[in-house]
């Protein structure tokens, strides 16, 4: 398994650009406009200034896109390029494969989270209460969209394919859940909406573990990330047990 996280951080590290520096400068631009140019005409919110509020949304958008796109570009092309055969071969389990593969999305979601920390702190916007809990909750978030990238991957049959999800399911939840605003400031239908969207909790356990708010049940905050992670996981291992897509 030291051979695939050595070969992920290599492969983030060798197209740097893409995979660190664009994230960076992207969550510096929302904490710039929303924290900056827009956060000054509101007033502090849970006893914080508005760009803490929401620089807690921006890191998780990123650690989303980190672990998801390094996942399903990875195990595409192992695909594509027939590589994941020489894999299946070796005297690896099914679960030691996951963990390798996974390794690299963990990995780039580390890296990128701290970057954007130290972004955050130029801006004054960084506030850790709980280190230990928002490291937890940086890898439980970025297991689960590994593992949602390695099952796309699995059911892409196209370049574009490995872009659907994303669009048209990640992002739209991302951004409903509730990343530069509270649910207070909604209508009481779509606070109530909003609990059911599994981003909510997942940008509400980072922020909980960065400025000490949370709006959601930690209990079950917890619950729906747990229960994430491990039905995801086994999925995934299920879908390699059988050979889905991976053997013809």
């Amino acid at each position: 398994m030291g051979t695939f996280v050595r070969k992920g951080v290599k492969r983030t590290f060798r197209v740097a650009v893409q995979t660190l520096v664009a994230p960076v400068i992207s969550s510096a631009l929302y904490i710039f406009i929303f924290g900056t140019v827009i956060g000054t005409r509101i007033d502090d919110f849970a006893g914080v200034p508005y760009i803490s509020f929401v620089f807690p949304g921006v890191l998780m958008l990123a650690i989303v896109n980190a672990s998801f796109s390094s996942a399903s570009s990875a195990l595409y092309f192992l695909r594509w390029g027939r590589g994941l055969e020489e894999i299946l071969i070796s005297p690896l389990s099914y679960t030691e494969m996951i963990v390798g593969l996974l390794s690299e999305s963990l990995a780039r979601a580390l890296i990128v989270a701290f970057l954007i920390l130290g972004v955050g702190s130029l801006f004054g916007a960084v506030s850790l209460q709980n280190p230990l809990a928002f490291v937890g909750y940086v890898l439980a978030i970025a297991t689960i969209f590994g593992c949602v990238g390695m099952l796309v991957a699995l059911w892409a049959e196209s370049f574009e394919q490995l872009q659907v999800i994303n669009t048209f399911v990640i992002t739209p939840l991302t951004y409903l859940g509730g990343i530069f605003y509270s649910i207070t400031f909604l209508p009481e239908l779509a606070a109530k909406i909003t609990l059911f969207n599994p981003f909510f909790y997942f940008v509400d356990g980072i922020r909980g573990s960065m400025i000490g708010y949370s709006e959601a049940n930690s209990f079950v905050g917890l619950l729906v990330i747990g229960g994430l992670v491990i039905f995801l996981l086994s999925l995934v291992k299920y879908l390699f047990s059988i050979g889905w897509k991976i053997r013809y």
